[in-house]
């Protein structure tokens, strides 16, 4: 099963013990359902328990039948119809809601809360009937669809309004219809809390912890990477600029200081400045000016005055 049909089989399971928020829930169901019409349709579900709670809620809030049918979809999933066949029970089912079903733009009435649980409730019925949460081993988002532009609007507005949470919610047009929906983990975390889904609230924040751990660890290991990359590449530098000094001129050119440093470089390719200077009990910045001068001192030897003197320095020798 998906994260989203994880946490609608939890919501599934609550129970609204309060008439008031039973009510509540149940418009949020149909409200949002293709079912909230005077004229028949048909609402296709692909989850068995909350077409059972649609139908439940269409008994409930005004006492009409539901038809449940299953169906078989083309890649052999299954699938459940919902209908409400009666013309009368569809108008009665409306009109139990304070709507007449000729609205020329279908909205949300919330004289239908009657208190602020209320409002939870609802969200609740509309999460199950058109509302989905991604995977958040992939992404943070939760969304909501509908073909009724001014009810998205008013879902986002409602959603705005919800004390409990610092909710965000946008809404965008969509090829069937629009689509309101939220983005950040902890608004998300936050909606689940409030509609009753807690266990997968939970799951959502362990999953959270550990991305931003993995990630944290990963920015760590890559940092020490390239610091370690940084150090090789100069010490490499390093080493050549020394045995070209050893090669021209002999290491006993360099004043002694340098002389030092060179030959502890020469033997100790992977230590760093800061393991180096605790070698020659110098500081940090002392090893880096040392080793500079080093470079310094290579880069003259190309020079025709340090050709002359390495060419004296070997006719002493003979």
């Amino acid at each position: 099963m998906s994260f989203a049909s994880d946490c609608k089989a939890e919501l599934c399971k609550i129970e609204n013990r309060r008439s008031c928020c039973l009510k509540a829930e149940c418009y949020g169901l149909l409200l949002f359902s293709k079912c909230f019409s005077l004229r028949e349709a048909r609402m296709i579900c692909e989850n068995a328990a909350v077409a059972h709670r649609l139908a439940e809620a269409a008994a409930v809030s005004a006492h009409v039948y539901a038809e449940v049918r299953t169906q078989q979809r083309r890649r052999g999933a299954g699938a459940f119809s919902i209908s409400i066949p009666d013309a009368e029970a569809r108008m009665r089912m409306i009109a139990s809601f304070g709507h007449t079903g000729r609205e020329v733009s279908l909205r949300i009435r919330e004289e239908n809360f009657k208190k602020d649980c209320c409002v939870a409730s609802f969200l609740r019925g509309v999460f199950l009937v058109c509302g989905t949460v991604t995977d958040p081993h992939k992404e943070y988002h939760l969304e909501f669809s509908t073909p009724h532009l001014h009810l998205a609007e008013d879902l986002a507005a409602l959603l705005q309004r919800v004390p409990a949470a610092q909710l965000a919610p946008a809404v965008t047009r969509r090829k069937n219809g629009y689509m309101v929906y939220i983005k950040e983990s902890s608004a998300i975390e936050d909606f689940l809390t409030l509609i009753g889904a807690v266990n997968s609230a939970m799951e959502l924040m362990q999953i959270k912890m550990y991305k931003e751990t993995y990630n944290n660890l990963n920015r760590v290991s890559n940092c020490e990477t390239a610091n370690l990359d940084k150090t090789y590449s100069a010490a490499s530098r390093q080493i050549a600029a020394i045995a070209l000094i050893s090669d021209k001129v002999g290491l006993d050119a360099l004043p002694e200081d340098l002389r030092e440093a060179a030959l502890l470089r020469l033997h100790n390719p992977e230590m760093s400045l800061r393991e180096m200077s605790g070698r020659l009990s110098i500081s940090r910045s002392g090893v880096n000016h040392r080793l500079r001068r080093i470079l310094e001192f290579a880069e003259t030897l190309g020079t025709p005055e340090a050709e002359a003197a390495a060419q004296r320095a070997e006719k002493a020798e003979e």
